[in-house]
């Protein structure tokens, strides 16, 4: 029968797998108090639970977009309940970092059109200047670079 009262745990190698961050760094911060500490089996093995899971993936996010260990500190004191709003200081600092996401995001997408039109161009001057002669004369080299070699 399943005990419904106890809330699923996750060993270290589940919490890994679940939110992207390996071991070794799931403890690294524990130690530096990104993550509070793990409970523990009776055996000492760590023992997550949802909201540590969830935690996790919220600093692998911010880690995602360049957010430093030491920026992330007040963010994630907050999110034990508190609300953002409540601190101008720090809704500004999330704010501003969300602003420079997107001008991110923009200037990747006029990389992405950048490369695709440079793309599209070249196929384009591809097709006009290859002709049925440029082909001949192609089978031709590699003829002679075949007789050559025997």
């Amino acid at each position: 029968m399943i005990n419904l009262s106890q809330p699923k745990s996750f060993s270290i190698k589940e919490a890994s797998a679940t939110t992207g961050l390996t071991e070794d760094t799931i403890r690294y911060y524990e130690k530096i108090g990104l993550l509070p500490a793990a409970m523990r089996k009776d055996n000492g093995h760590r023992m997550y639970h949802s909201d540590d899971i969830d935690r996790m993936k919220l600093i692998f996010c911010m880690k995602k977009t360049d957010m430093s260990l030491n920026e992330m500190k007040p963010f994630l004191k907050l999110t034990n309940g508190g609300n953002l709003k409540h601190y101008p200081e720090l809704y500004e600092k999330i704010q501003s970092h969300k602003e420079n996401i997107k001008n991110q995001i923009q200037y990747l997408k006029r990389i992405i059109d950048f490369i695709d039109s440079n793309l599209e161009r070249t196929f384009d001057t591809d097709q006009k200047n290859c002709t049925n002669n440029d082909l001949n004369i192609s089978r031709k080299v590699k003829k002679k670079t075949t007789e050559m070699k025997s």
